[in-house]
């Protein structure tokens, strides 16, 4: 099965982007994963309502263009479901019996996802009940599917 981390913001921080590097460096021994960022429309801090849903929108249909349609879309959001690292790995070994092309994990911007990706979402997960900043959200997030395989794998790992 092949992965794909999708996130709306850019990964800007140096000691992000090498966190990241690291674990998708480490997935790579277990399956094939790419990561896409700063899918962001520029935004205004006073942005009104509407405006927000505009950007909303539009970054919204720049994701789903990304998707097949054999193709699992998992949305990481602070609402969803509480997952254990072991719960998570016993739910990518469902996924990846899954006869599908790939699975999609997208982690929104600072408004969160448009109501449209949402609503196509396969599943909704949540890495925590707090809100992280968007770099550190997917620092998190490869962390944790490295921590799946190697729990599927039944590798021990500490750090």
């Amino acid at each position: 099965m092949k992965y794909r981390i999708i996130s709306v913001g850019r990964i800007r921080e140096n000691f992000y982007q090498e966190g990241i590097k690291e674990y998708l460096k480490r997935l790579t021994a277990y399956t094939a994963i790419e990561m896409l960022d700063g899918l962001e429309e520029k935004i205004s801090p006073r942005s009104s309502e509407k405006e927000i849903a505009r950007i909303l929108q539009k970054e919204g249909d720049r994701i789903l263009a990304l998707l097949g349609d054999n193709e699992i879309l998992i949305v990481l959001d602070p609402q969803g479901e509480a997952l254990s690292s072991e719960q998570l790995a016993v739910r990518v070994q469902e996924l990846n019996l899954q006869a599908k092309t790939r699975i999609n994990l997208v982690i929104g911007g600072a408004h969160g996802l448009a109501p449209p990706v949402k609503q196509r979402a396969d599943q909704t997960i949540s890495l925590s009940k707090m809100t992280f900043p968007h770099q550190m959200a997917v620092l998190l997030l490869t962390e944790q599917l490295y921590r799946s395989f190697k729990i599927l794998k039944g590798e021990p790992y500490h750090k």
